[in-house]
């Protein structure tokens, strides 16, 4: 199996690019016009934005497929195909809407259904390729490449879209909709042509496991059974609950307790994604020093996307804590400098964690990483449809317990900060060695971490 290269690499950046453009188009533009320009209640496109997470616990089950058949264009495809569908449908619900609103609303449902799978499917095996074709010491860059590759999707496709869609109408709405949805289509089959080449002829083990074709429940169940793979789900729900629960609460807290007008609570969020994307990029040129320096001892760790998940969240917890400061404190707090640094640590912790997704997904049972990734996946979709819930709930909790609005935000900021220290303990257990004597038969230690090629060899020499 050829390695990737930047160039490969970067056209599944536009598969990201196409994903990002459509769900941004579906879950923040039809949410604005619903509850806008048709006077809905905010619930129904909240009700709408959290099935289509929660149909993604269909991710480990679409990537078991890819597994079994052992080619991950087609589910890449046909995920698209059918997030297009779904994202075009959804338009056409929403401006039915203004007609008939039970009918309008009906038919949405259906289509955020549909954006999930198509999400789930193109997403999940959009990352085994990665995990499978790109080098260890390209992961970190590779992760941030693909990332912001889809966040640039998400920023032109609302540059644009927002041009066409003035001034509003419903027709204009559809034709967009269906536009994006076409463009985004016909980027992924151009993108993806010919890209997988040699991965499609299977190697001796690859070729045992398919024989088997194991049914889905076994292999989850498998990959459940594994102690890493099992640690690593938990992590990434926590810390995704961590991450996605300020969302929410961010611009409410700076205009509540700062006084901010809308504009300038606004413009935070530019700060926040500023700071995410140097975070990326600092874990990105680490990765790549810390492969050129890995001859010598006290540099080759510059790059490890371990130590930059468990640093990423530990950061992130110390920002949320200045803004619990800050929530104490009031105006006097710089609550710019603030959320500019929790962006870099939310983003350094991302990519660190994106990397070890990559680099975790093919350890275990052989012919399992798309299992995995889905498993991984569907617990990153539930814990985004839940922490935005829970951070929400929180606050308004805490507003009836405590009477100083800034006090509350502040009790809500601390619980998150406290996550993402629980997360960091979390990350920190994820891959730990094991001694020699306490490696079983399959490669896994009883303490629960996997040992990996390279203690197994220990291990056969000690053997004799």
């Amino acid at each position: 199996m050829t390695p990737f290269g930047w160039p490969s690499i970067a056209r599944l950046g536009l598969v990201q690019a196409a994903l990002g453009a459509v769900v941004m188009l579906t879950t923040s533009t039809l949410n604005r016009v619903m509850v806008v320009e048709l006077a809905l209640p905010a619930l129904l496109p909240g009700f709408l934005v959290a099935l289509h997470y929660l149909v993604q616990v269909a991710r480990p089950r679409m990537g078991h497929g890819s597994d079994v058949g052992g080619r991950r264009t087609p589910w890449i495809v046909g995920g698209m195909a059918v997030l297009a569908i779904g994202g075009a449908t959804a338009a056409l619900a929403t401006a039915w809407m203004a007609s008939n609103h039970g009918a309008g609303i009906a038919l949405a449902a259906f289509a955020f259904v549909l954006v999930g799978l198509g999400v789930s499917s193109s997403g999940t095996a959009l990352l085994v390729m990665l995990a499978k074709r790109v080098p260890a010491g390209r992961r970190a860059a590779a992760a941030t490449l693909v990332w912001m590759m889809m966040i640039a999707g998400f920023a032109l496709t609302a540059g644009v879209a927002g041009q066409l869609l003035d001034p509003y109408a419903p027709a204009r709405l559809v034709a967009v909709s269906v536009g994006v949805s076409i463009f985004a289509m016909v980027l992924t089959l151009v993108a993806v042509y010919k890209l997988e080449g040699d991965a499609t002829k299977p190697t001796r083990a690859t070729a045992t496991a398919h024989q088997h074709k194991p049914a889905f429940r076994d292999a989850l169940a498998q990959v459940w059974g594994e102690p890493v793979a099992r640690r690593f789900t938990i992590f990434v729900f926590v810390s995704m609950v961590a991450y996605s629960a300020q969302d929410l609460i961010l611009e409410p807290f700076s205009g509540t307790v700062f006084g901010l007008t809308p504009g300038a609570s606004t413009q935070l969020s530019g700060v926040q994604h500023a700071g995410v994307l140097l975070g990326m990029m600092l874990v990105a040129v680490a990765g790549l020093l810390g492969q050129r320096w890995r001859a010598r001892p006290l540099l080759r760790h510059v790059g490890s996307l371990r130590a930059w998940t468990i640093g990423g969240c530990i950061a992130s917890a110390v920002a949320l804590f200045g803004l619990t400061i800050g929530g104490l404190v009031g105006p006097g707090w710089p609550l710019k400098t603030t959320i500019f640094c929790l962006g870099a640590a939310n983003g350094a912790f991302s990519i660190g964690a994106i990397g070890s997704m990559m680099r975790l997904a093919s350890e275990g049972h052989a012919s399992r990483e798309g299992v995995r990734m889905g498993l991984w996946g569907a617990a990153q979709a539930i814990a985004f449809g839940f922490g935005g819930l829970v951070g929400a709930a929180a606050t308004d909790l805490a507003r009836l317990v405590i009477a100083a609005p800034g006090g509350a935000y502040a009790a809500v900021f601390a619980l998150e900060g406290l996550l993402f220290v629980a997360s960091a303990l979390l990350a920190g257990r994820i891959g730990q060695p094991v001694g020699s004597a306490q490696v079983l038969k399959d490669g896994y230690g009883r303490r629960g971490g996997f040992t990996g090629d390279r203690d197994m060899r220990v291990v056969h020499a000690e053997q004799g």
